[in-house]
């Protein structure tokens, strides 16, 4: 058994993950991250335990490596809400403390549900805390450092903390923070639009997936009802600006209207509530808490909507549509030409590029909850992955309950 565990299964399941982070990401890696001793020890998956238990039969086994996969993406997307609904400014840090705390408090205790607090938990612990203050600025190396001095090694396997204990970690990692703690200043960060226009001219957009059967409707509107679930959630107003943008975003699609600034300006009155479109932006913007910077020149405006134009022709086959929707909407986020709520117009960007081709998604999830980087090479043709994956499954869900409307 030892010898079959080390020379077959270990390597087949290793394989499997190499396999799945090629197909999906690199967030797929703790599909295997179990709970108690195991694969990985500590972790919140309960239906994967190690090789030598967990493969039986081809049928089973791919059964248990579907659960543990999806297991794993659902505390994912539930990690990604917590984080979501209390957004939190380290500039405003004094002010907020108490919110800090609260956060920090509710995300152990919800480690501690999850895990059952076996062998190993405290590093997942670590781990969520960690990215928690990364997701509003702090650099991770930063973050890792003020958790494991929060935490300060009292943590320990097979033991659930007391609520002396969970109180004392969040509210020292609480008064640890101050607006220095984040990257390093803003003004001294690289221009990462430039960034974006190199990788930009280098993606091989021809290679990415696109399994286009012509137009979709599913039964259900997936970014519908991810603004009522996610940014309701956040604010009610916020959902009821960008569902008003959603409704004029399709009826631009409808009749087929050309991507520039000015369309999207149009969207962005609603999304932000404004009494007229907004203008370009005429300074420097910032986004990931100030680690990323994008410059402004005199012909940027232009530039841009240089860009979205190469989305402009519907029928063009010349590049999957994947590929059209993946680049216009990194198009704004990098160019981040309105001074807030450009995470938003991405969004209804990349649905604009789809419905003008008839398409609508049934769901969302993974083009709201993952960020890009400007200057990685390898994000333009994952997100055309994410895209690909829910355009399969609409199409999969409109043809369950009928033809496709055309």
């Amino acid at each position: 058994m030892s010898d079959w565990d080390h020379d077959i299964a270990t390597p087949w399941a290793n394989a499997m993950s190499h396999a799945l982070v090629e197909h999906y990401g690199q967030w797929i890696v703790g599909w295997r991250w179990n709970r108690d001793e195991g694969d990985f020890d500590g972790g919140p998956v309960g239906n994967w335990c190690c090789p030598r238990d967990s493969i039986t039969t081809p049928q089973e086994t791919l059964t248990r490596v579907v659960a543990a996969l999806c297991e794993w993406r659902e505390w994912l997307e539930t990690l990604a809400g917590w984080f979501e609904a209390y957004p939190l400014q380290l500039d405003d840090v004094e002010y907020q403390r108490i919110l800090w705390e609260c956060s920090a408090r509710n995300l152990i205790l919800q480690v501690v549900d999850r895990t059952g607090c076996g062998s190993g938990w405290h590093g997942h612990c670590r781990q969520v805390l960690t990215w928690f203050l990364s997701r509003w600025g702090i650099t991770a190396d930063v973050a890792e450092k003020l958790v494991d001095e929060a935490i300060g090694g009292r943590f320990q396997s097979w033991t659930g903390p007391d609520t002396l204990l969970v109180d004392d970690v969040a509210e020292k990692l609480a008064l640890s923070l101050r607006p220095d703690t984040s990257a390093r200043p803003a003004e001294q960060a690289p221009d990462h639009l430039q960034q974006w226009l190199t990788v930009r001219e280098t993606v091989p957009w021809h290679e990415a997936p696109d399994s286009t059967q012509g137009p979709v409707t599913p039964e259900r509107d997936g970014a519908a009802e991810d603004i009522r679930a996610f940014d309701a959630a956040i604010d009610p107003a916020r959902a009821t600006g960008l569902l008003t943008a959603l409704e004029h975003m399709r009826a631009d699609a409808a009749r087929n209207a050309p991507l520039d600034f000015a369309l999207l300006s149009s969207w962005q009155q609603h999304v932000l509530a404004a009494s007229q479109p907004p203008p370009f932006r005429t300074s420097p913007a910032f986004a990931k808490g100030g680690r990323e910077r994008y410059g402004i020149g005199s012909h940027t405006s232009a530039r841009f909507d240089a860009c979205l134009a190469e989305a402009n022709v519907a029928g063009d086959r010349s590049l999957p549509l994947t590929a059209r929707a993946a680049r216009a909407y990194l198009d704004v986020c990098f160019f981040h030409p309105f001074d807030d709520g450009n995470a938003r117009s991405a969004f209804l960007v990349l649905l604009f590029v789809l419905a003008r081709e008839g398409i609508t998604l049934d769901a969302v999830t993974l083009l709201r909850r993952v960020t890009f980087q400007a200057g990685d090479p390898q994000d333009p043709l994952m997100l055309t992955r994410y895209i690909d994956l829910h355009l399969t499954e609409s199409q999969q869900a409109a043809a369950s309950t009928g033809p496709t409307r055309t």
